[in-house]
């Protein structure tokens, strides 16, 4: 699960709300082991969900660097040309 998780830090543009949400989610479910939580337990899944999205966007505004940000276009395409020699 935790592969899905992909970097969100210095990239031009930023990263969304939306992405920031899908990492907290992965990351909840790796730790949980639930795909999808029970009905007794989706509470609890959902706020964990949002602390730590809250959590990823305050480190994501906190971290610095001098390198230029990373091409989201260029960097799919990397994973694209990694994904066919890995399968191929």
């Amino acid at each position: 699960m935790c592969r899905n998780i992909k970097t969100l830090f210095n990239f031009e543009p930023p990263a969304t709300e939306d992405e920031v949400h899908a990492s907290a989610l992965q990351f909840v479910r790796k730790l949980s082991g639930f795909n999808r939580p029970s009905a007794a337990n989706a509470e609890a899944f959902e706020l964990a969900v949002d602390e730590v999205a809250q959590a990823a966007r305050k480190l994501l505004t906190s971290l610095h660097t001098h390198a230029p940000a990373r091409d989201r276009a260029i960097e799919a395409e990397k994973a694209r040309a990694r994904a066919r020699e890995r399968f191929a």
